[in-house]
């Protein structure tokens, strides 16, 4: 990619322990020219290694990590999250908390306690969400990479958005442990960087075995040293499934087929199930998983306590003005969907549908290696165009079935809108098959030539 704002992490780990230093330096004086951005909640630094912003849900020792939300306002982690002590035995460093939708709740970063992040490319427009405060900063060039978290697409759509690099593993890749839980079964820790190679090298650092992870998947198999953007594979397409996608994402769809054609590629038509179903599924699925992961803020263990007069109203007070609207809109939803009677009517059938979603994926799997599809329907709206939550809820559409399913995926900048905006599509590979999902990126990513 042309027109870089900072050093690849390919550069970056090249650089000496005094030219680290002086690039953390020039990337604080490039933070403070642009408060406006509230990519950042705050710059902090560990170690002296490359630095590497990290999302507000991923333990940091000593840091405050509040996940964006009032309730864990004093909060202080007391450990670090396996990703993190990965990173540091690998010569990376965290280096600022970078702003989100709070808990992860959200496509927008709009619900954060510390207000909004503006896109890179244009500050009436969102960033996208949860990871929108990461996606942002890479985008901006003021971080080298980042750290998010994918439950729904909220990795991919903000890299989408803001015309960087996102990559959500295969679940069980990459160890959760350390991470803020909003819906366990659906969460994952992924890459947001500059390009596909720089995605690839922090992907190998993150992911592998961790016994503190019941839900590792206990693999150490690494991408980098076999990446081959020269294999020729089979991609699946999705005419039928892009059908609701805006102009400027139904263009890039069509440049990103040729692209790959002329790079040797096979390109075959598959059709996948309505996404509407996509959608009943992972809202309650998650909104479920979240109503049981939320309970313990409670204002007893840790976080804001609001006293009442007597447990109860300490209770109901600390979480009453603790949480934010979206928050407590899912919490209401999952608890209706957990409760006797509704249980078997939505939540179970909402788990057969999951396996279904699931079963689909792996038919197309059985005779292509990789999938194109776009991330969002639209380029990134702006604020306030999504304050209705169903708007907002349909506007992952295409993401949130990978994480139903437990697929690696990643999103790359294929053009620009008619507004100058960023439009990214994303591959979709099958599972713990990382290494055809980065080959048949990179070869998409250099047929592309994405111009910043």
């Amino acid at each position: 990619m042309k027109g870089r704002l900072v050093i690849t992490l390919k550069e970056a780990l090249k650089l000496s322990k005094e030219e680290l230093t002086q690039l953390k330096e020039d990337l604080k004086k490039k933070i403070e020219a642009r408060p406006e951005l509230n990519g950042y909640i705050d710059v902090n630094n560990v170690g002296d290694g490359v630095p590497i912003a990290i999302k507000d849900n991923i333990q940091v020792k000593d840091w405050s990590v509040t996940s964006g939300s009032k309730i864990l306002q004093g909060y202080i982690a007391p450990y670090n999250a396996t990703v993190i002590n990965k990173m540091l035995q690998a010569g990376l460093s965290p280096f600022g908390r970078t702003n989100m939708d709070e808990f992860a709740m959200g496509s927008t970063t709009e619900s954060s306690f510390y207000g909004k992040t503006q896109n890179p490319h244009n500050p009436e427009r969102v960033p996208g969400g949860s990871s929108g405060g990461s996606a942002a900063v890479v985008g901006a060039g003021l971080a080298i990479a980042a750290l998010g978290s994918d439950t729904g697409g909220s990795i991919r759509q903000p890299a989408s958005f803001c015309g960087i690099v996102g990559m959500k593993p295969t679940y069980g890749r990459v160890s959760r442990y350390g991470l803020s839980s909003y819906a366990s079964s659906l969460d994952q820790i992924g890459p947001m960087t500059q390009n596909v190679e720089d995605a690839a090298i922090l992907y190998d650092i993150i992911s592998g075995s961790d016994e503190k992870d019941s839900t590792n998947a206990q693999k150490d198999d690494k991408v980098v040293p076999n990446l081959n953007p020269d294999r020729k594979l089979t991609i699946a397409i999705l005419p039928d499934f892009i059908k609701d996608a805006s102009d400027d994402v139904q263009q890039a769809y069509q440049k990103a087929i040729e692209a790959l054609k002329a790079k040797g590629h096979t390109i075959v038509e598959k059709t996948m199930m309505d996404a509407k179903f996509d959608i009943s599924a992972y809202y309650i699925t998650a909104t479920a998983e979240a109503t049981t992961n939320l309970a313990r803020y409670d204002g007893i263990r840790y976080g804001n306590r609001v006293e009442g007069k007597n447990l109860e109203e300490t209770f109901i007070k600390t979480r009453s003005e603790g949480f934010g609207d979206e928050v407590k809109r899912r919490i209401l939803l999952g608890n209706f969907v957990l409760s006797s009677g509704y249980y078997e009517a939505y939540y179970v059938k909402a788990q057969k549908t999951r396996h279904i979603i699931k079963d689909n994926y792996a038919k197309i799997f059985e005779d292509v290696d990789l999938i194109l599809s776009p991330v969002a329907p639209t380029i990134a709206n702006k604020f306030g165009e999504l304050a209705n939550p169903m708007d907002m809820y349909l506007s992952d559409l295409y993401t949130i079935s990978i994480n139903l399913a437990g697929l690696p995926a990643l999103s790359l900048p294929i053009s620009k809108s008619k507004e100058g905006m960023p439009v990214g599509l994303q591959l979709i590979a099958n599972a713990y098959d990382e290494q055809t999902l980065f080959d048949g990126s990179l070869s998409l990513e250099r047929a592309i030539n994405y111009q910043k």
